[in-house]
Order: structure tokens, then C-alpha cells, then sequence
């Protein structure tokens, strides 16, 4: 038997290695959770023997991922959308609810067992399906804001359903009363904390940034959650709940984003120790045997959610198609369905068999979901003729406005810097053609009088349509380096010769964008650096035409002389610049094994590490020839990944 302590330290080591072996294999973290936890438990290895410690922990996880979910619970962005969230979302999971329950009942199960399975299954994956939108730049095309309106009622629908499916455990004389004593006490905990609270919580969190105190604004965060938490959990709510309420609060203060930070960490680890446990619950020689069974239930429910979503958003007036990749996207299971699994286990509303063969339809689904948005185009343009049709009229729509153009200038992407760039071009005489797969923002601009059209520019024909042919030149406005690529494909597929200038939004996307074609990659973090830089030196009597002429130095370098920064304790370790070049210094003492040896000579170059700079006697030497030889004292400027630093540096003191 094993203590606590050790279950964790276990836990922990093999979930290090899962997380990397599922990044290195592109898959979500959470399925390695599960097969760790089912390679882990009772069912197989053992590992864990009987050990609640963990489990206990793992309990935190839902309490913060709930948390998160209040911070995201914004009242005006609800109202924003609430034709999709309180239509669309609400049809949606109380439908599959409904068809599941049925179909349950037509199998033999009783009517609260098909409930609690309804239940578990209406949920999709919102961190799947969120970033699969965000990579395919879909966020703002019609079936992503139907995506993101469901994803948003089924976060909220969590809430009650995680109240309602346990007590269906209970007899149907006590149910009612049940429930109605729950919701009594949900209305009254949630008029209270909604009507008293917000005041409250501002002026606190106030009095507590005043002062100043890193350590002390992460404990206030911790207090808030777990004692609203536990609050609730005393007046014989879910521990859910009162984490959710704790998020509302937060969610209405200037502090949010800031508290939706510090969280994180805690929220991704513990919820990992979560998901291994419901892992652990797996009994995969029950499954193995009961796979005709698992198999059956993966099919019922991407066929009935799938059914489902796709008449209730032909109901709320989208095309075919647009009904047809909502409902492809929407069809697997999510996170939040071992969630519920896990509320209602050992409370006897489902039989174990169910259980299980459950679970592993939620996982096979998980594991399927990225695959079917990967086909999903192809099966719309297969199955639904109109979308041939509707294609056809965008693209005629672009060729429409690029027919009369020569020597334009295509832009691939009209939000701000889109805008702000056609604004230029227009000035100067130029024609343009932009594309933009916000229709919103389309219908806007073109009413206004701009050049853009609703198309995808990272399509083939879509640059056809504009032009490329005649153009001038293309400018990709958008940040996505992903879709940036591909409009580069296809662009020197169809013009080799077309000069296309690229954003990006800092300096590790740069070389990336630049073997992929691009003419020009501008990164705003250098650029806004050098807007910046020319302006003080102008201010302060440096001549214009000086000014101007190292800035083009700059640029003809290929931003050679930016590269890199050094890297402090209040750099993000696990942020977007985490594993960006940066700068480190050494200074060799007598006797390292540098001294004496030159640049050339220790060869950095395997590492993918340079030598910056040498500053030597307070002379600092830029980029040093490689014959350079290195003297005790000298101070070592290198530039390179953190992995590749931390070998240079050793290379430079010990060999």
C-alpha cells in the first residue's frame, strides 16, 4: 500500500511524461490523463492500490476548472449572443437529453438512469473545439459563432445538471421535493452573491492589489474560491457551484484577467490529477468485452447529437451547410461528461456496465473529434448541393469586384491592421480587394464602400477569384501562422513572382514565415520597437535623415540587431515567449574551459546558439569574428532557446 505522498509523486511523474508525448503527438493533454489513469488503477497495474489521497486532490481540479468557467461568464457577451446561446445552445443539450432518455428507455433503462445518460452526453469538448477554431481561423465564420454559442450554454448547463443528476439516485416521491429544496437554495445562494457580492468583491480585491503583493493576491484567490466553495457545499450544494459563483463575481471586476492567470497553473495540474482519476475507473477488460457495446454508443452519439444540432440550427434559419459543419463539429463528447460522470458515480443512477462502455465512448470520441473537423469541409461540399452553389456565389462575388482591378493589392485578412492598411493604399491611388470571413464586418465595410468581400483566403480558388493573376501584390494581415502558411502555398503555387508581406505578431514566427515565401515578414514587437526608438532619438536632436537611415539598416538586416532578450523573474515561464530566442550573459572566470579557445573553435552553431556580443575591459564588441579568442573576464552575450543556452553555457565553463 501506498501513502498519499507517494500516490501524488507517481501521479505526477507519469503525467510529466504523458503531456509531452501527447504535445509531441499533437493530441489534447487530457486523453493521455485517462490512459494514464486507466493504466494506473485498480483495473490494470494497481499502481495506486487504494490510496484516496489523490483522488481527494483531484477533486480541486473541478472546483477551479468551474472557477474558470464563472471568469469567462460574461453578461453582456450572453446578451450579445443570447439567438444562439439561449436558442440554439438550449435546444441542443435539452433535445439530445430527451432522444437519449428515449432511446435508454427503448434499451431497458430506467427513466432516470436515460437521464443521467443524456446528460453526460449533450456536452462537447470546449477546449478542443476552441482551439481547433482559433487554428482554422473559423472563430468568426458563421458555424463558429454557432460553435461557440452551444459551447457556451453547455458550460452553463454544467452548472444545474451537476445539482439535478445526483438526486435522481433518489425515489421518485423524494425527487421533486429534492430538486425544488436544490433550486430554492441555488436561486437564494446565487441572489445573494449576485445582488451583495459584486460591490463587495471589487472593493476587496481593490483593498488587496493596494498592496502590492503578488503572494498576497493569490492567496486572496485561493480564499475566494474554495471558501465560496465550501459555502456551498454546507448549504448541501456542489462544491461546482460555489466555484462557479466565485468566477461570476471575479468576472465583473477589472481584476479578471489578471485573477484568470494566477489560476491556471492550479487549474491544468489539478484538473490533470482528475481526469486520471476518472481514468483510473476504467476497466478496460470490461470494455474489451463489452466493445460491440462501446463501439454502439460512440455511433448513437455522434449520430443523435449530429441529428439533433443540425435541425435545431436549420430551425434558427443557417444553411445546410452551415447546419452540417455545426453539427460535425458539435457531435463528440467532452471534458465535461467525466465531470458529471464523476458526480453521479457510486450514487447508483447508472449500472457500472454503462458506466464504462460510457467512458469509453466519451474517449474514442475525443480522440476522433479533430479528425471529423478535418473532413468536415469535404463531407458538407459531398452531401449538400446548395453549399456548391453558395460557393460558387462567393467566389463570383469576389471575381465580381477584382474583375476591373489591375496591379492590385490583395489583403487577406480586414480587421484593424486590414483596415488601416486599405486606408493607405486607397490614399496613394492604389486599388485593393480585401477578404475577410467575418460577415458582419463585411456587410459594414462594403456599405461603406470598401473593397471586401466575404471569402477565405487560405482557398485556392478564393485567391483565383481576387485576382492573383493581375495583383500587384498581397499583404496577410491577419496574426494566424498556421493559415498564413497556406495563403503562401497557394500563392507561390499560382505567382511565384508575387511579392506578399506577412504580419506576425513577434519574432519567433519570423524566419518560419520567411522560408515559407514571404517577401517581407513585419513583426509589430520589433516595429513598435523601432516607431518608438525613432521618435526619442528625433526629440532629442538626433538628425531626421540619421534616424531614418538606421532604421533601414535595421530592416535590411532582417532585424538582425533585435533579435533576442534577456530574460527576467517576471517573464512569464509558461507564456507565449517561454521558448522565443532570448539572451543570456556569461562570464568567464579563470580557468573556464572557454579561455583561451576561440568562438569558432567551440561551435555553437550544433546548439543553435551565436555569440551576440563580447564585452570586454567595458568595450562591448558586436557580433565578434569567429576567430575571436575568449580571455578570463570577458563577459559573453549568447542568443538561442533556453535548451540550447543552458548547453552553451556549459560549453563555455566546463567543455
Amino acid at each position: 500500500m501506498i501513502d498519499t505522498l507517494e500516490a501524488v509523486l507517481l501521479l505526477l511523474a507519469a503525467a510529466v511524461a504523458t503531456v509531452a508525448l501527447c504535445r509531441s503527438v499533437n493530441l489534447p493533454p487530457v486523453l493521455g490523463y485517462l490512459i494514464l489513469g486507466a493504466a494506473l488503477g485498480p483495473h490494470a497495474l494497481n499502481a495506486m492500490g487504494e490510496s484516496e489521497g489523490a483522488s481527494h486532490l483531484a477533486e480541486f481540479g473541478v472546483v477551479f476548472l468551474m472557477f474558470s468557467i464563472g471568469l469567462e461568464f460574461s453578461l453582456p457577451r450572453l446578451f450579445s449572443m443570447k439567438r444562439i446561446v439561449f436558442g440554439l445552445g438550449a435546444v441542443q443539450v435539452l433535445v439530445t437529453i430527451v432522444v437519449v432518455a428515449l432511446l435508454g428507455g427503448l434499451y431497458g433503462l430506467g427513466w432516470a438512469a436515460s437521464i443521467a445518460l443524456g446528460g453526460v452526453l449533450a456536452t462537447s469538448s470546449t477546449a478542443i473545439l476552441s482551439k481547433l477554431l482559433t487554428d482554422r481561423l473559423e472563430l468568426d465564420s458563421k458555424h463558429g459563432r454557432e460553435i461557440i454559442g452551444v459551447l457556451l450554454f453547455q458550460d452553463i448547463a454544467v452548472v444545474p445538471l451537476l445539482i439535478v443528476l445526483p438526486a435522481l439516485s433518489r425515489p421518485p416521491a423524494e425527487l421533486g421535493v429534492t430538486l425544488l429544496i436544490a433550486a430554492v437554495k441555488a436561486a437564494v445562494m446565487l441572489s445573494i452573491v449576485l445582488v451583495f457580492g459584486q460591490k463587495w468583491m471589487r472593493t476587496w480585491f481593490a483593498l488587496v492589489a493596494r498592496r502590492k503583493s503578488a503572494e498576497l493576491f493569490m492567496l486572496n484567490i485561493l480564499l475566494i474560491t474554495l471558501g465560496l466553495a465550501w459555502l456551498s457545499e454546507q448549504v448541501g450544494l456542489s462544491l461546482a457551484l460555489g466555484a462557479f459563483l466565485a468566477g461570476m463575481l471575479i468576472s465583473e471586476t477589472e481584476f479578471r484577467y489578471e485573477v484568470e492567470e494566477d489560476i491556471k497553473p492550479f487549474r491544468d495540474v489539478l484538473l490533470g490529477l482528475f481526469f486520471v482519476t476518472v481514468g483510473m475507473f476504467l476497466d478496460v477488460g470490461l470494455i474489451l468485452a463489452n466493445l460491440v457495446g462501446v463501439l454502439a454508443m460512440l455511433v448513437l452519439m455522434l449520430l443523435v447529437k449530429f441529428g439533433v444540432i443540425v435541425g435545431a440550427s436549420r430551425l434558427y434559419g443557417s444553411t445546410p451547410g452551415t447546419a452540417m459543419r455545426t453539427g460535425l463539429w458539435l457531435c463528440a463528447g467532452g471534458e465535461f461528461g467525466f465531470v458529471m460522470i464523476s458526480s453521479i458515480d457510486g450514487v447508483g443512477v447508472l449500472p457500472p456496465e454503462i458506466l464504462q462502455v460510457t467512458v469509453a465512448a466519451l474517449v474514442l470520441s475525443m480522440l476522433v473529434a479533430p479528425l471529423i473537423v478535418q473532413i468536415s469541409d469535404k463531407l458538407v461540399m459531398r452531401f449538400v448541393a446548395s453549399e456548391w452553389l453558395l460557393r460558387s456565389m462567393e467566389l463570383t462575388r469576389v471575381a465580381a469586384q477584382s474583375m476591373s482591378t489591375q496591379g492590385h493589392v490583395i489583403i487577406c485578412g480586414y480587421g484593424r491592421s486590414g483596415q488601416y492598411l486599405a486606408r493607405f493604399v486607397q490614399q496613394e491611388g492604389i486599388d485593393y480587394v480585401a477578404l475577410d470571413l467575418d460577415p458582419d464586418r463585411v456587410r459594414e465595410a462594403a456599405a461603406a464602400g470598401d473593397t471586401v468581400v466575404y471569402g477565405d483566403a487560405a482557398r485556392r480558388e478564393t485567391l483565383i477569384a481576387a485576382g492573383i493573376s493581375r495583383a500587384s501584390a498581397m499583404v496577410v494581415s491577419f496574426s494566424g501562422v498556421d493559415a498564413a502558411l497556406r495563403v503562401l502555398h497557394h500563392a507561390h503555387a499560382l505567382r511565384p513572382d508575387l511579392p506578399v508581406v506577412v504580419r506576425a505578431i513577434d519574432e519567433a514566427d519570423l524566419d518560419k514565415l520567411t522560408l515559407g515565401g514571404a517577401a517581407e515578414v513585419v513583426p509589430e514587437a520589433f516595429e513598435g520597437s523601432i516607431m518608438l526608438a525613432s521618435h526619442a532619438l528625433a526629440l532629442i536632436g538626433v538628425p531626421i535623415n540619421r534616424v531614418v537611415r538606421r532604421i533601414r539598416e535595421i530592416r535590411s538586416q532582417r532585424y538582425e540587431m533585435m533579435r533576442g532578450f534577456f530574460h527576467g523573474a517576471s517573464d512569464d515561464e509558461d507564456g507565449p515567449d517561454a521558448q522565443q530566442e532570448r539572451l543570456h550573459s556569461v562570464v568567464l572566470p579563470e580557468g573556464a574551459y572557454a579561455v583561451g579557445r576561440s568562438i569558432a573553435e567551440l561551435d555553437f552553431g550544433v546548439m543553435d546558439v551565436t555569440v551576440s556580443a563580447v564585452r570586454r575591459r567595458n568595450i562591448r564588441g558586436i557580433s565578434p569574428d569567429p576567430e575571436m579568442v575568449f580571455m578570463a573576464g570577458d563577459a559573453v552575450v549568447l542568443r538561442g532557446r533556453p535548451s540550447g543556452l543552458s548547453l552553451a553555457e556549459q560549453r563555455l565553463m566546463g567543455g
